[in-house]
């Protein structure tokens, strides 16, 4: 017996209570009625208790439970015949033996659970459940196989495999198996036969020199004998296609090639046989860093403009590219072959999402070097505001309450129209709300979403709660058509209503107006009321035209995206744009601030500057020039692992005509950009990983034994997903750590290090380095695997079990049976039973019957009284009730005169009647055994005996006669003892006596 929940058994102390209650208090039942009652309640109580506690008692059951554990792995694949095996071997069971199944791949997961149910199908049993087929991890299903037989009592896995693991180890399962008791039979599976050819390793140098000639070397292994073609990619740029011919076994192949590009480079071969039946062991990676004088990235916004940055780098020997900002790579891993990146005059409006996330991804992750140069694109100009830039930056793009800019009133107006719907409203209202934070308290905005009509988003107001416009703005939905006049109109006459310094408003749409009623009057209506209007069309199905007419003719500016993540960009620079106060002029040279390693620059002083872009320096940045305003000019900082420099002015001349003449400029400006190069250590580290199913174990090992310093490192994959580690040491120059990674592929780190300071403190990176790693496919697919027969045979030896044939799938369950014993859940026969109990306690409550005559009957009916009376025993004596009932039944008789001399008076002892007499049990009998009496053995009655006249008259008298007649008749008789002669004149005689008894009750009760 077992309690689930025993602290319900706490209940047992009310009980009692109440039962001592019940037995006080209960005054309407008295006897062995109120006892019975009691004793149901109490009972029933009793078995509420015991449902609440969970309480069951145990069966003891023999059988046979066994787990099928089926490996359904790649490198067996055969889920047709493990499925035709399982079901054999389950239909030899006998009914009471119970049978579940487990798949295994990577994760283990119940097909059937343990039951004693047939398979659906008697011939084979098909999968329900599906597996990460790329690895194998027997341990997880035998620890999952052997908790299910531990619920059941014990029993018997039997497991389906190549035995052929690449995850975790069942040998260390099979200790705790043997422990629990728990045996094991191995059914040994051989891998199918297939045309395969996979390529299992390409080894680079991972380091080398600019021109160094190197190997590619190839381990391919192969089936079958054929041709195949091996393709070579360095950065997805295909370098080379060889022809080859395989033969079966292991091949080797070599390919020479020579470093030409400094920089970090990705390498990936591709193998196409013929016949080849698996692809997905047929890509190999590698990578290898390349040193070589530093690299620099110029990405310019106009054209040609970048002419004095080229001409300072080459004076420096410094290689550098120069591309537009529309050639930024989407692939993180192509910006590690830089130095540092400079970004001249570039608008953000074209830069779009994935490499504006890149650039600050390479400063902080990889410690590439980052400058910006000013220009009227620039900063907050081009509209940078929170953008993975501005916050790589050492200055904020807006100005943080430093002087009195002009009042703004803006009124968005966005289109919603369905063709809106998705990415492009989403970063719409991402576009809007980040116009809202770069606008000032006392600046008021309008949002205006239209369809064929216009709504009200948000209505011209002072900017006094921004966050319930940012509400109101992320609520828009996309439905509708296109209509863009009367959305203007209603824009254009809420804008005449708001008072404000400058007046603005700016259109998105993605579509055409489906009228067009002219636009002139509107146009120049706002012109006249000192407003203007930019247009953004987004798509090649905007009215592109019209649009661009809009905003020339409303002094606006007009853009045309097909990227939708430069919308937000796009209405930030326009915002900003507003104020013109973001341009400020002079004719003066900057301040020097806090110069640090600079100050030599400015030894000999510092040219005037014409002019620059307004922006707030960050709190921890170093301001080497500044203006006689305070605003930065020259500003630099270090941001994660990289080192970014922000230059507020231009380096064309327009703003910086006497910096451009300045013959230390070329000098000055390479220090600048070397100031951001990458700070490697002396003894940079080197990375490995090994792939374990579920994560990746790395390997950090450095030249040199020490492993004081503490490391920080970042891995980003090939889709630009990082993930911070903290590598800990494991031996002598050695650090680990666990990264979970499902993918194959090159995978870049950036180590950093740190050393303790005195006191426990941390120190500031003392440096880092970029490496790499390689994970390669899962071994699942590889073809030199080792044999798991070995394997096998070492786990159903550890564990006491039996090696079993595909042939004789029924002796899996030949062994003896399982003896357990197993909770039984009683709980519904509990409450049938309380339901039963219930009842009867209501009926011996509620009704009052004769329950001691019916028991009486009872024994009767079981034959515990009936039988006594048939073998003649003694009747016992009439209770005291039934004698007083008796007498006075005589007393009754008496009265109405009958003769109940024989009742009161004994028989003499020569009479045989006088035994019947004393032997009546019963009112009737007794009646009856006086009437016999009387009519054999007594005579006439005396005077003094005789009744008196009841003044019935005549027919009194008639009777009196009738029965004096028969007592002398009597009386006369030879055999005074023997019956009657005549029966049915005794019947006669009985049944009048009985009337007259039951007529005199009757009256009496009147």
């Amino acid at each position: 017996m077992q309690a689930n929940s025993p602290w319900a058994l706490l209940l047992l102390i009310p009980w009692a209570v109440a039962v001592w209650w019940m037995i006080r208090g209960t005054l309407r039942l008295q006897g062995t009625r109120k006892k019975i009652a009691i004793t149901l309640r109490a009972f029933i109580l009793l078995l509420v208790i015991a449902i609440a506690a969970g309480v069951q008692p145990y069966l003891r059951i023999e059988q046979r439970n066994v787990i099928f554990v089926a490996d359904r792995s790649a490198s067996v694949n055969a889920d047709a015949a493990l499925g035709e095996w399982i079901a054999k071997a389950s239909a030899a069971k006998d009914e009471a033996d119970q049978s579940g199944i487990v798949s295994i791949g990577l994760d283990a997961a119940i097909d059937k659970v343990l039951s004693p149910d047939q398979l659906p199908s008697a011939e084979r049993y098909t999968f329900r459940s599906g597996v990460n087929e790329n690895f194998t991890d027997l341990s997880q299903a035998l620890r999952l196989a052997s908790g299910m037989l531990h619920e059941a009592g014990g029993g018997k896995i039997v497991l389906l495999s190549d035995g052929a693991e690449n995850a975790g180890s069942m040998l260390r399962q099979a200790e705790l198996l043997g422990h629990a008791g728990i045996e094991v039979d191995v059914v040994p599976l051989a891998a199918p036969q297939r045309v395969d050819a996979s390529l299992e390793a390409m080894d680079v140098p991972q380091t080398l020199r600019q021109g160094e000639k190197f190997t590619f070397e190839f381990t391919i292994n192969s089936t079958s004998s054929g041709t195949a073609k091996l393709r070579l990619y360095e950065d997805n740029r295909e370098l080379s296609t060889s022809e080859i011919v395989l033969e079966p076994g292991e091949n080797r192949f070599a390919l020479q090639s020579a470093a030409l590009e400094p920089g970090f480079h990705r390498f990936r071969a591709e193998l196409y046989a013929e016949g080849d039946e698996r692809e997905q062991n047929n890509t190999a990676y590698a990578f290898s860093r390349v040193s070589g004088p530093p690299a620099v990235l110029i990405v310019e916004g106009v054209p040609g403009s970048s002419g004095n940055v080229e001409a300072a780098l080459k004076a420096s020997l410094i290689r550098y590219e120069t591309i537009p900002p529309e050639r930024l790579s989407v692939q993180l891993a192509s910006y590690a072959a830089y130095d540092s990146i400079i970004l001249n005059n570039v608008s953000a409006t074209r830069i779009a999402a994935k490499p504006m996330e890149w650039l600050g991804k390479a400063v902080s992750d990889y410690g590439i070097g980052l400058v910006m140069v000013g220009g009227d694109n620039s900063f907050g100009l081009g509209g940078y505001f929170q953008t993975p830039i501005e916050k790589a930056l050492p200055v904020y793009m807006d100005l943080k309450g430093k002087r009195q800019l002009p009042s703004l009133g803006l009124i968005l107006v966005i289109d919603r129209s369905g063709s809106m719907v998705g990415g492009k409203l989403e970063l719409a209202k991402e576009a809007a709300m980040r116009t809202i934070e770069l606008m000032r308290p006392e600046d008021s905005v309008g949002v205006v979403a239209f369809d064929s009509t216009p709504w009200w988003i948000v209505e011209p107001t002072k900017l006094t709660d921004r966050e319930e416009v940012l509400d109101k703005i992320q609520s828009i939905q996309a439905d509708g058509g296109t209509e863009i006049f009367p959305a203007l109109d209603t824009a254009y006459n809420k804008l005449l209503e708001m008072d404000a310094q400058r007046k603005h408003i700016i259109l998105l749409t993605d579509g055409q107006s489906a009228s067009n009623p002219g636009y002139a009057a509107l146009t120049q209506g706002m012109v006249d009321n000192k407003m203007t209007m930019s247009t953004v069309a987004v798509g090649d199905g905007a009215d592109q035209v019209m649009l661009e007419q809009l905003a020339k003719q409303a002094k606006g500016r007009f853009y045309f995206t097909n990227d939708e993540s430069t919308l937000p960009a796009i209405f930030s620079r326009e915002t900003v744009l507003m104020s013109r106060t973001y341009i400020v002029e002079q004719n003066a040279p900057p301040l020097v601030g806090q110069a640090g390693s600079w100050s030599s620059m400015w030894q000999n002083g510092v040219p005037n500057l014409q002019a620059y872009i307004a922006t707030t320096a960050k709190e921890t940045a170093e301001v080497a020039l500044l203006s006689p305003q305070g605003d930065p000019i020259l500003a630099r900082w270090a941001y994660g692992s990289g080192r970014t420099v922000a230059w507020t002015s231009d380096l064309t001349g327009k703003w910086s005509r006497d910096w451009v003449q300045w013959g230390a400029l070329p000098n000055v400006l390479a220090e600048w950009i070397k100031w951001t190069f990458p700070q490697f250590e002396s003894t940079p580290y080197s990375a490995t990983a090994a792939l374990d199913g579920r994560e990746a174990m790395l390997r950090l090992r450095t030249e040199g034994s020490d492993t004081a310093a503490k490391l920080s490192a970042v891995v980003t994959d090939e889709a630009g997903e990082s993930t911070p580690l903290s590598p800990l040491p494991a031996a002598p120059g050695e650090y680990a750590a666990s990264l979970p990674i499902s993918k194959p592929g090159v995978y870049l780190m950036q180590v950093n290090e740190q050393s303790a300071a005195a006191g426990g403190a941390e120190a500031p990176n003392t440096g880092s380095t970029t490496t790499g790693f390689v994970i390669p496919y899962s071994p699942e697919y590889r073809l030199t695997g080792e044999n798991g027969a070995e394997a096998l045979q070492q786990l159903a030896d550890a564990t006491g079990g039996r090696l079993l044939s595909l042939d004789a799938p029924q002796e899996a369950y030949r062994f003896n049976p399982v003896e357990s014993r197993q909770p039984y859940d009683w709980t519904r026969e509990l409450l049938l039973l309380i339901l039963l109990l219930w009842l009867v306690d209501i009926l011996l409550r509620r009704l009052s019957l004769p329950w001691q005559r019916i028991g009486r009957m009872l024994l009767a009916r079981l034959g515990l009284v009936g039988g006594r009376l048939q073998r003649n025993e003694p009747a016992a004596a009439p209770s005291g009730a039934m004698s007083r009932l008796q007498q006075r039944k005589s007393r009754t008789a008496g009265f109405y005169g009958e003769r109940a001399d024989t009742t009161d008076v004994a028989p003499t002892p020569t009479s045989p009647a006088s035994g019947q007499v004393k032997g009546a049990s019963g009112a009737l009998n007794g009646i009856q055994g006086a009437s016999a009496n009387t009519s054999q053995t007594a005579s006439r009655p005396s005077r003094a005996q005789a009744p008196k006249p009841d003044g019935r008259g005549q027919a009194g008298k008639q009777q009196r006669e009738m029965l004096d007649s028969q007592a002398n008749a009597s009386g006369n008789s030879s055999q005074p003892s023997a019956p009657p002669s005549n029966p049915e004149t005794k019947q006669a005689d009985g049944q009048v006596t009985v009337n007259r008894l039951l007529a005199a009750k009757k009256r009496g009760k009147r």
